[in-house]
């Protein structure tokens, strides 16, 4: 889980790197943000929440062939543990297309008001095509933002998240917490937790926790909802007290 990012260092170029190179930077950037370690399944299956629109191929060969083409175009490396881990370009140049991918949702929510469970999907479109120089007037334009509409720091923004971070799953029942961060690649999930209140900023109580039935019931605004157990370790939340 990712707390902290520095102020942003200048990427190494990109020219030799192509989009779909680019498309793997983006996902194993976000796999390691939210599970810390990837290996090819791993990856596979966060490349196939990545919009159809992409073309990535999903399969373990596929993905394979690819990581082995970065790593030997030096972004990538693989231990003998099967981790696949960034080279210091790798992660450098990771990090450039998070932000230009992040910097395209902050344009489409507070600009372009488009509805949440879009945008994810939208900002694969633009983030190839931003340019240092609209990247510059975007960082302006939006204030400097420091999180994505979702919750998620963007490098070089110099965020640092509350020390009391801990993920839904960890919250016992009968204590109020501030939503902080919420999954972005599952625009189904995100349009559900839109729908009952589960956004960056909202409080809600956990008033249950029901391992039996694989739910947690949540009181949001004197309203009762519920999502599944296997979603909760992904939103991230503040303790009130």
């Amino acid at each position: 889980m990712a707390t902290a990012t520095t102020r942003r260092r200048e990427p190494p170029a990109e020219d030799d790197v192509s989009s779909l190179a680019q498309n793997y930077l983006l996902a194993l950037y976000m796999l390691k943000e939210e599970m810390g370690a990837a290996t090819i399944s791993k990856l596979a299956e966060q490349l196939g929440t990545s919009p159809a629109t992409e073309h990535l191929g999903t399969s373990l060969a596929s993905v394979a062939g690819m990581v082995r083409r970065m790593k030997g175009h030096g972004l990538l490396d693989i231990r003998p543990n099967k981790e696949i881990v960034f080279t210091d370009r790798g992660w450098m140049l990771a990090e450039a297309v998070m932000r230009r991918h992040q910097l395209a949702e902050c344009l489409l929510v507070d600009f372009l008001h488009m509805e949440l469970h879009k945008v994810h999907a939208e900002a694969h479109r633009l983030e190839h095509a931003i340019s240092p120089d609209v990247e510059e007037r975007l960082v302006e334009r939006l204030g400097d933002p420091q999180t994505c509409p979702f919750g998620h720091p963007i490098p070089g923004s110099g965020y640092e998240a509350p020390s009391t971070v801990v993920s839904l799953d960890a919250v016992k029942p009968g204590r109020t917490v501030v939503v902080e961060r919420i999954p972005e690649d599952d625009p189904r999930l995100v349009e559900y937790l839109v729908a009952i209140g589960v956004v960056r900023g909202q409080e809600i109580t956990v008033v249950d926790s029901a391992t039996y039935k694989g739910t947690i019931t949540l009181d949001i605004g004197g309203s009762e909802v519920v999502i599944g157990l296997q979603v909760a370790p992904r939103i991230v939340v503040v303790p009130r007290d």
